[in-house]
C-alpha cells in the first residue's frame, strides 16, 4: 500500500467525494495502511487520526486505493507506448491523464494499442487512408469521389477498381469509429440502458432435471438483472446447456452513431453510412458486447460474494454455547453413530461409538455407553450433527435426557457443513494425528458448539455451505473477500492467548501463520502467559506486531487485569490516571465501574474517542459481542421428509441467506426456501433485511414435494398486518418479464436446494 503522496490531489479528492469521506481521515488511513497498519487496529484504536472511520470504511478506502495505484500504474505504461510511437499529443496527453476510470482509459489506448492484422490494416497497407480521411473529413474538394477514388487504383496492391479503394477506405472509417473513445462510452451506456438478456436452450443440450428450464427462453433487462440470475445463466453456459447474448435494437445504436459522425451531406454520405453499419455489426456490438459481459459477470461476482461475506460474517458470530464440556456425535446409519467428548477448553477426551439403527436392542447398548461418558466427564451439552441419521439420533438422545431426568444437561443440532473436509486437513492431522477421521468430525462438531468460530477458521470458508454460486465467481476475489471477514471477526470477539489454536491466532491483526505458530511454541515450551508483554519474547514478534496484536488477545487471570480487556497496552496510563483520580487500585476499577460515574473525560490524557472507548470497556470488561447462547426446537412431530404438511408451523434455523430468499432447516435433512417474497410482511429489496444465517425463525409450511424434495416455507404467513406498508417499486418499460412463478423461481436451484 504506497501513502497518500504517490496519488495525485485529484485522486484522493475523488475518492473522498465518492466514498462521501472526509479528506484528513482518508489521507490518514493511507498513511496509516501504508506504514503497515492493520484494518481491524486503525478502526478500533487510531479513531483520533481517522476521525472514527469504521472498519467498513477504511477497507472501502483500501479498495479504492489499490484501483487507483493500478490506474496509474497502466496509465504510466499506456503513455510510454504511444510517446515511442510518436503519437502521443499534449490534447491526448491531457485526457489520458484526466481520466479516472480504467474503461476510459483502455479506449482512449486503443488506437494506438499493437493489434493483429485486420481489414483496416489491410486497407492502409494498400496506400487508402488518404481516402478514408476524405470520407472522414466531409468537405467537398471540387473533385468528385468517384474520381478521386480511380486515383488509388492499383492492381499490385490489390485494388482494382475504383469500388475497391471505396471498400477499404470504409474498413479505416470503421474501426475509427469504432477505436472512439466518446462514441465507445456512448454505446456502451446505450447497450448498458436499453440492452436485453437474452438466453436460449443450446441445440441438443442435455439437462435431465432441468435445472435451468425457467432459461430455455428467457429475456431481461440487463438493468435490472439481479446477479443469482446472471449467474444462473453463465453457469447454464457454462454447463453447455444454455447460452445468452445481449440484445440492443441496432437503429437504436446506429443512429447514435450517424448523429455523432455525419455532418452535412454529399457523395461521401452513403460510404459514411455503410461505415457506421459495417462498425456497429462487426466491429463495436460484438466489442461492447464482451465488455459488457464482463462487467455484468464482476457485477454478479460482487453481489454473490457480498451475500457469501454476509452469510459466513453471521456464521462467525453466531452465539457461543460457552466454556463447558460437551459430548459431540456424528450421526450414522450402518457405521454407527462417532461419539468424542471434550473439556471446557475444547481439549479431546475420549471417544466411542453408538450403534442406534443396526438392531432393535442397540438403543439399551448404547445408552449405557452414552450414560458412562456423561458421568465421567460431566458433560454439560450434546452437539448432534445435522447429517444423515441425524433426526433419529437427536429422538434417541432427547428420549435419553428425559428417561435419566438429566435436567441439567441439553442436547442441540449443529450443522457439520465442512466438517468432513476438516477431518481429512492437515490442521486435523496435526491436531489429532492417531485418531480416526470420524473421531476427529465429532470432536469439530462437539467445539462448533462450543464456540463457533473458533471451530469453523480451520475450514476453507467455501466448504462450510452458505455461498451463492460460490464456484463460478472470481476465486481470487472471492478467496480475499472472505479472509477479510474472518479476520475482522476473529479481531471484533478477540482471542484468548493461552487456550486459542493457531489456526485461530493467525487471524489477530499483525499475527502471521508463521507468528501464530512460534506463540503455541512459546506457550507449550514456557506455560501459559502470564502479562501481554510476555508476547516481545516471542520469536517473530516485534514492536509493530506487537502494538497490532496486543489489543485483540486476552489473557484471564494474569498479572495486570487490563490484559483481560481490550483496552491497549498503549493506554494502560490513562487507566492509571483514571485510578489515580478515583483513588483506587485499577483491579478494584474493574471490579466496580459504577466509580467511572464521576470521571470528567475532558481530563484525561487521551482523545475523546479513546476514551469514549477505554471507559466503555471498562464498564464490561472483556465483553463478548456475540449474542447469548439459544439452542432451536425442532418439532418431534416432524423427522422425515414425508412427516412436512402444508400449514404446518415449525420452528427452524437459517442456514443460508441468497439474493432470492432464505433456506430454513426445520430438521428434516432437507432445507426449505422461504422466498424473499414471504419472509416480510413489508416490502424488502433484499432478504438479509429480515434474517440472517444462524438466526432461529418461526415459519408456516406452504407447500413440501415429495417427488422434487422442495419445501416452500413462509415467514410473513405468521406476521401481523404491516406496520408501514410500502410500495414494491414499479419496473420499468415493457420489456421487464413477468414476474415468475414460485417454481420457476426454484428452477435455477439443483434438486436438493442447495447452492453451491
Amino acid at each position: 500500500m504506497a501513502d497518500a503522496k504517490t496519488l495525485s490531489p485529484e485522486i484522493l479528492l475523488h475518492i473522498a467525494q465518492s466514498l462521501n469521506l472526509p479528506l484528513h481521515g482518508l489521507t490518514a488511513v493511507i498513511g496509516l495502511l501504508s506504514e503497515g497498519g492493520t484494518v481491524p487496529f486503525i478502526a478500533r484504536y487510531r479513531k483520533e487520526a481517522t476521525g472514527n472511520l469504521d472498519e467498513v470504511q477504511i477497507r472501502d478506502i483500501e479498495e479504492k486505493v489499490g484501483y487507483f495505484q493500478d490506474l496509474v500504474s497502466r496509465r504510466e505504461t499506456i503513455l510510454a507506448s504511444i510517446l515511442e510511437q510518436g503519437k502521443l499529443t499534449d490534447e491526448l496527453k491531457a485526457r489520458i491523464e484526466a481520466t479516472l476510470d480504467k474503461s476510459e482509459l483502455e479506449d482512449l489506448y486503443l488506437p494506438y494499442r499493437p493489434k493483429r492484422r485486420t481489414k483496416a490494416t489491410i486497407a492502409r497497407d494498400r496506400g487508402l487512408e488518404p481516402l478514408s480521411d476524405y470520407l472522414w473529413a466531409q468537405q467537398s474538394t471540387g473533385q468528385s469521389l468517384a474520381e478521386f477514388a480511380a486515383t488509388f487504383i492499383n492492381p499490385e496492391k490489390e485494388v482494382a477498381s475504383a469500388e475497391d479503394a471505396l471498400e477499404g477506405a470504409r474498413h479505416i472509417v470503421a474501426e475509427t469509429i469504432s477505436e472512439n473513445a466518446d462514441l465507445r462510452k456512448a454505446l456502451r451506456q446505450l447497450m448498458f440502458d436499453e440492452g436485453i438478456i437474452v438466453s436460449k436452450k443450446s441445440f441438443d443440450a442435455v439437462d435431465e432435471q432441468e435445472k435451468f428450464k425457467m432459461y430455455y427462453d428467457y429475456r431481461e433487462p440487463v438493468k435490472t438483472i439481479p446477479s443469482h440470475r446472471m449467474l444462473a445463466i453463465r453457469r447454464g453456459e457454462t454447463e453447455s446447456v444454455l447460452y445468452f447474448l445481449i440484445e440492443l435494437e441496432p437503429l437504436r445504436a446506429t443512429s447514435q452513431l450517424r448523429a455523432r459522425v455525419l455532418r452535412g451531406s454529399g457523395d461521401w454520405t452513403p460510404h459514411l453510412e455503410l461505415a457506421i453499419d459495417d462498425s456497429w455489426k462487426r466491429l463495436l456490438n460484438p466489442s461492447i458486447q464482451g465488455e459488457l459481459r464482463l462487467e455484468l459477470k464482476k457485477r454478479s461476482d460482487t453481489d454473490a460474494i457480498q451475500v457469501f461475506r454476509d452469510n459466513l460474517q453471521n456464521l462467525l458470530l453466531a452465539a457461543p454455547a460457552g466454556p463447558i464440556s460437551v459430548l459431540g456425535i456424528d450421526p450414522g446409519l450402518r457405521t454407527g453413530c462417532k461419539i468424542a467428548v471434550v473439556d471446557e477448553t475444547g481439549k479431546f477426551l475420549a471417544n466411542d461409538v453408538l450403534y442406534l439403527h443396526t438392531s432393535k436392542n442397540a438403543a439399551s447398548g448404547a445408552g449405557a455407553t452414552l450414560a458412562a461418558l456423561i458421568a465421567k466427564h460431566n458433560v454439560r451439552a450434546i452437539a448432534i450433527g445435522n447429517g444423515t441419521a441425524s433426526r433419529e439420533t437427536d429422538a434417541f438422545v432427547r428420549e435419553f435426557l428425559r428417561e435419566h431426568q438429566l435436567n441439567n444437561l441439553f442436547s442441540v443440532t449443529v450443522s457439520e457443513s465442512g466438517a468432513s473436509i476438516y477431518s481429512a486437513s492437515d490442521i486435523a492431522r496435526q491436531e489429532f494425528p492417531d485418531l480416526d477421521l470420524t473421531v476427529r468430525g465429532a470432536i469439530s462438531i462437539a467445539r462448533r458448539l462450543q464456540d463457533p468460530l473458533s471451530e469453523l477458521v480451520k475450514v476453507d470458508p467455501k466448504s462450510i455451505g452458505v455461498g451463492q454460486y460460490q464456484h463460478d465467481v472470481d476465486q481470487r476475489q472471492l478467496q480475499q473477500s472472505l479472509e477479510t471477514v474472518i479476520e475482522s471477526c476473529v479481531n471484533r470477539v478477540g482471542v484468548d492467548l493461552n487456550t486459542s489454536s493457531w489456526t485461530l491466532l493467525r487471524y489477530v491483526a499483525g499475527v502471521t501463520e508463521r507468528t501464530a505458530l512460534n506463540i503455541v511454541a512459546y506457550r507449550d515450551e514456557h506455560g501459559k502467559f502470564r502479562s501481554r508483554a510476555q508476547l516481545n519474547k516471542v520469536p517473530g514478534i516485534g514492536a509493530k506486531t506487537f502494538e497490532q496484536a496486543a489489543g485483540f488477545l486476552r489473557i484471564r487471570d494474569g498479572e495486570n487485569p487490563l490484559d483481560r480487556t481490550a483496552v491497549h497496552p498503549e493506554s494502560y496510563p490513562v487507566v492509571e490516571q483514571i485510578a489515580q483520580t478515583l483513588n483506587t487500585p485499577i483491579d478494584m476499577l474493574i471490579q466496580s465501574p459504577q466509580l467511572l460515574t464521576t470521571i470528567n473525560a475532558k481530563q484525561l490524557s487521551a482523545g475523546s474517542f479513546t476514551v469514549a472507548d477505554i471507559l466503555e470497556e471498562l464498564r464490561k470488561p472483556g465483553r463478548d459481542p456475540r449474542d447469548q447462547f439459544v439452542a432451536p426446537s425442532f418439532s418431534e412431530a416432524v423427522r422425515e421428509f414425508s412427516d412436512v404438511q402444508p400449514d404446518m408451523i415449525l420452528e427452524g434455523i437459517v442456514t443460508n441467506v441468497t439474493k432470492f430468499g432464505a433456506f430454513v432447516d426445520i430438521g428434516v435433512h432437507q432445507d426449505g426456501l422461504v422466498h424473499i417474497s414471504e419472509l416480510s410482511n413489508r416490502f424488502i429489496k433484499d432478504p438479509s433485511e429480515a434474517v440472517k444465517a444462524g438466526q432461529i425463525v418461526k415459519v408456516k409450511v406452504l407447500s413440501a414435494d415429495v417427488k422434487t424434495k422442495r419445501i416452500a416455507l413462509s415467514m410473513k404467513a405468521l406476521m401481523g398486518p404491516a406496520q408501514n406498508n410500502q410500495r414494491r417499486p414499479k419496473q420499468p418499460g415493457p420489456q421487464t418479464p413477468s414476474q415468475p412463478s414460485m417454481d420457476e423461481k426454484l428452477a435455477m436451484l439443483s434438486t436438493k436446494w442447495k447452492v453451491s
